[in-house]
């Protein structure tokens, strides 16, 4: 985790090849934090890159930037894009205020999600979305169709299965969690913090199930019309494969590509095939 620190840069020196895009970078320093006002949020973000083809990579559940898009923050051909990620509403940096895990803050971190990127002066962007980012994605994309040039998703649902309930209801006590996992996000949020913010986001889901059926956001698939790549790992243990069915059959001209042996963070643990399969997706005409 970076230090709290705003306009630092950390000296390193880094020489990285990556092989399949035949691309060396050269950098000596790590990306800058910079803070944006948007509505009652301070937003935390950093921008790399100086590429024409403009992204916003949106985190999971809890996520910020470095917890979750680290190895596209870094590994991006800054050449040919501009990467923005954020830490979204009341999550990482970008707090006080809390957040408030309403059955619609989905939607609302949509909304500031479009808002922040007009602030920066973006007005078109693709969007990488990981599970809870790629639900605010899915719903970024229908209700901002001008603002949306394409759209990446995984380990991402529109709606909640009975078994999926009973999964994260399982994992609502942090100590149950392995150590790996557990120990980034108290660096984060402080354990006390962090506790509180899981059970709430538990709480939100069992709401979600009770009140809409389970329905997240399957109602805004029908309005995306910007090409969209779908992505998921097999052994994937939150998401059934059910959902890439249901998103692939409901997002007209939506594609695939099935990880076999991946989980929930393919986009961490098969990066580099990850990076090379997306942003060959991005560049496509």
């Amino acid at each position: 985790m970076l230090l709290k620190v705003r306009n630092f840069m950390l000296p390193v020196f880094r020489l990285r090849i990556n092989k399949n895009l035949c691309t060396v970078f050269l950098s000596t320093s790590t990306p800058k934090e910079e803070i944006i006002e948007v509505g009652n949020y301070k937003i935390n973000y950093v921008k790399v890159g100086t590429g024409s083809t403009k992204l916003l990579c949106m985190p999971g559940g809890l996520g910020t930037i470095w917890t979750d898009f680290k190895p596209q923050v870094e590994g991006i051909d800054k050449e040919k894009f501009t990467l923005v990620a954020w830490d979204p509403p009341g999550y990482g940096k970008s707090r006080p205020p809390q957040k408030k895990f309403t059955t619609d803050f989905y939607e609302r971190d949509a909304d500031t999600a479009y808002t922040f990127m007009q602030a920066l002066n973006i007005p078109k962007y693709s969007i990488l979305g990981w599970s809870d980012g790629g639900i605010c994605g899915m719903i970024h994309a229908a209700k901002y169709p001008n603002a949306t040039n394409k759209l990446v998703i995984w380990g991402a649902n529109s709606f909640i299965l009975p078994q999926e309930l009973e999964i994260y209801k399982k994992i609502r006590d942090i100590k149950s969690w392995s150590e790996r996992m557990r120990q980034p996000m108290i660096e984060v949020y402080g354990e006390e913090l962090f506790a509180k913010y899981w059970s709430d986001w538990v709480d939100a889901m069992e709401l979600i199930y009770r009140e809409n059926k389970g329905n997240i956001c399957s109602q805004f698939l029908k309005d995306i019309k910007c090409p969209t790549f779908i992505l998921y790992g097999e052994k994937d243990p939150l998401v059934d494969k059910v959902h890439v069915s249901h998103l692939h059959t409901n997002i007209d001209g939506s594609k695939i590509h099935l990880y076999p042996k991946g989980k929930h963070n393919v986009h961490i643990n098969m990066a580099e095939d990850f990076n090379k399969r997306v942003q060959d997706f991005l560049l496509a005409p």
